[in-house]
């Protein structure tokens, strides 16, 4: 596995900064002998692929999709219309390569990238097929995407449980990609910016392997980006590593909403203090001579 490192930037949103920190990996594991998953991580754009298709075919495919979106991360100007145009771009780009024309020849593209467009900044989430998105906020994670899979629409449907589709016999049976023959008009999802969120965007090599208990307990013995994809990363590999796996997380912290936090916390303190010396000193006034004794009762 490549030696990874934890990337930083401070970004200006309205009304204020964002600090990110991210670190990616991909692997070919233990049971392929092409690595067909592709990223780019790098601010305002985080996203995977995980190509299908052919000995060289997905790798061709989850390539292109990659080289397209880095153009337009490149370019600074992300939003779905530009990611929507990279990506007929890339079902183009796959079309006319001649290693790349069998059948089930595509990729899954999923990832996620700030909006800072509007009066408050966004993160916008984008995906087709079954690579994934989760979210750690408040102490749960949450998968933010969904699956376009056979297995999914079973279990959307109440015909199959959660619990069965983690083995099912289709469940590398994807529903939507970006290829020669389908559509690519991701879905998105709109989520509000909160200090201290965890993203993690995987393909699905890494789900194969680690359940979102198994990410969630990665997440938390694991501050440092690098550190957190490097264990879970290891774990997947321990536990078979029968995809190629890939793996990024990214970090966002509020220096404002931290700040304002800290403050409350000292406020909150503060304010415990002086109750206990005002209740001291109400029971001062009581008497009247200030000796504390009874002799005005006297």
């Amino acid at each position: 596995m490549p030696e990874v490192s934890t990337q930083s930037r401070t970004v200006p949103v309205p009304g204020g900064v964002l600090e990110l920190s991210w670190a990616g990996v991909t692997d070919t594991g233990r049971r392929r002998e092409v690595n067909q998953d592709a990223f780019f991580a790098d601010y305002p754009l985080f996203v995977v692929a995980d190509g299908m298709g052919g000995h060289v075919g997905g790798e061709i495919a989850s390539a292109s999709t990659i080289d397209r979106l880095t153009a337009v991360a490149d370019a600074g100007h992300v939003t779905p219309k530009t990611i929507e145009k990279a990506l007929a771009r890339a079902v183009k780009d796959i079309a006319s390569h001649p290693d790349a024309t069998d059948d089930g020849t595509g990729t899954t593209v999923t990832g996620v990238f700030l909006d800072t467009s509007g009066e408050a900044a966004h993160w916008v989430t984008l995906n087709i097929g079954d690579s994934r998105v989760y979210l750690v906020r408040d102490g749960a994670i949450v998968q933010i995407t969904t699956d376009h899979s056979v297995v999914q629409e079973l279990v959307a449907a109440g015909r199959l449980s959660p619990e069965e589709a983690e083995n099912h016999p289709y469940g590398n049976v994807i529903t939507r990609a970006v290829g020669p023959s389908d559509g690519v008009k991701p879905d998105y999802v709109r989520l509000d910016v909160a200090d201290g969120d965890r993203f993690v965007i995987c393909s699905d090599g890494l789900t194969k392997e680690l359940t979102d208990y198994g990410i969630r307990h990665f997440l938390d013995e694991n501050a440092d980006p690098a550190a957190a994809v490097t264990a879970m990363m290891e774990a997947a590999l321990e536990n078979g590593g029968r995809d190629n796996i890939t793996i990024v997380v990214l970090d966002v912290t509020d220096p404002a909403a931290a700040r304002d936090e800290d403050e409350a916390e000292e406020a909150d303190e503060a304010g415990t203090d002086d109750g206990d010396v005002a209740e001291e000193d109400a029971a001062t006034p009581a008497d009247a001579d200030g000796t504390g004794s009874s002799t005005a009762a006297d």
